[in-house]
């Protein structure tokens, strides 16, 4: 019986060490941050945001997770058009090109997927698969573009980029092509734009094209990735922007708010409006800039140079034409009066 006693008054004290121990430890970050008044902790988005970010510098989840779990977050406040490669950069294929012609193509892009067009740019025929290619090497004969064409799925400019996702995993397409409101087409987005805004870059062996670190998508609104450099901006904008000391745009963004900013907030300059449109708890990665003031682009410039170039065709071929009919009228001149002596 003493030893009986002895046993339970053993058990007792483990039990109260193991206890002990146990209320010692400290609760992990995620228990410790739904265990407080939650009105107090994440009230708001802002709030959660911050949270994780705290987590990160205790070290208690990696750099790279954090990443990942601001981009989940922004996706629902990304719309389609600050994502998408502009029209300006899809390789189309022409719906009358031969095999050959394809494929040369194909080899040369290094693209999976492609937009099938006729003689209007504006309706997409269907989208060509690369690998649907493949049966027909050695049998060009038998190729006949339309009975491989696979549906096109259409989206709007405005239309946010979580939907996009779902859109995508629902169709089972990994590629859409973005419409303006009069149904003309302004871009393309692919299931890897989307992935990246999450995790990040994604590169493979045929990313040696890179999206323009400044894309136009109206007049008066750009979409700039945060590490184009000072010098590449004011060139693009024929303006002498004063960053210094800053060697990008995203590094004054950061030192003028203090931090590492949130999606949506913004700074003003003289001349431009940046607005954050995501980051990833280490850096911004793309913004929305509006000038304020009227300023010229690299691509205002370039449409510029080509209507004057069509202007002075016109003008020249007018002169031409005009100068043909004073020959003519020349010539019938001089043969009247020859036939007058």
């Amino acid at each position: 019986m003493i030893m009986d006693a002895t046993d339970n008054t053993t058990k007792q004290e483990s039990n109260k060490d193991s206890s002990t121990s146990s209320t010692d430890k400290p609760p992990s970050w995620w228990k410790q941050l739904f265990t407080k008044p939650i009105e107090r902790v994440i009230a708001t988005r802002s709030d959660l945001i911050n949270e994780i970010r705290k987590a990160e510098t205790k070290g208690l989840i990696e750099a790279d997770e954090l990443g990942m779990i601001e981009g989940v977050m922004q996706v629902d406040h990304l719309q389609a058009r600050d994502i998408m490669i502009s029209r300006s950069q899809i390789k189309f294929i022409h719906r009358d090109s031969s095999f050959n012609e394809i494929l040369k193509q194909v080899l040369k892009s290094g693209h999976s997927r492609y937009p099938v067009i006729d003689d209007n740019k504006d309706d997409v025929e269907g989208i060509l698969h690369a690998k649907d290619l493949l049966k027909f090497i050695g049998k060009d004969k038998k190729f006949v573009i339309g009975d491989i064409l696979r549906d096109t799925l259409h989206a709007p400019e405005t239309q946010r980029v979580d939907e996009l996702l779902t859109e995508f995993k629902k169709s089972r397409n990994h590629m859409a092509v973005i419409v303006d409101e009069y149904g003309g087409i302004s871009g393309l987005v692919t299931i890897e734009d989307v992935l990246e805004t999450i995790v990040g870059e994604i590169d493979d062996e045929h990313d040696v094209e890179e999206k323009p670190n400044i894309q136009k998508r109206s007049k008066n609104l750009f979409i700039v990735n945060a590490l184009t450099p000072v010098e590449e901006f004011n060139e693009y904008f024929h303006v002498n922007e004063d960053l210094e000391p800053f060697d990008t745009i995203g590094g004054l963004i950061t030192h003028r708010i203090g931090r590492i900013p949130q999606q949506a907030e913004y700074i003003t300059t003289t001349d431009f409006k940046f607005t954050v449109l995501s980051s990833d708890g280490r850096r911004i990665q793309l913004l929305e800039v509006i000038p304020l003031q009227e300023v010229v682009s690299a691509d205002d410039k370039n449409d510029n140079d080509a209507t004057n170039n069509n202007n002075n065709k016109s003008s020249d071929q007018e002169t031409s034409k005009n100068n043909d009919t004073i020959t003519r009228k020349h010539s019938y001149k001089q043969k009247k009066e020859v036939t007058s002596a």
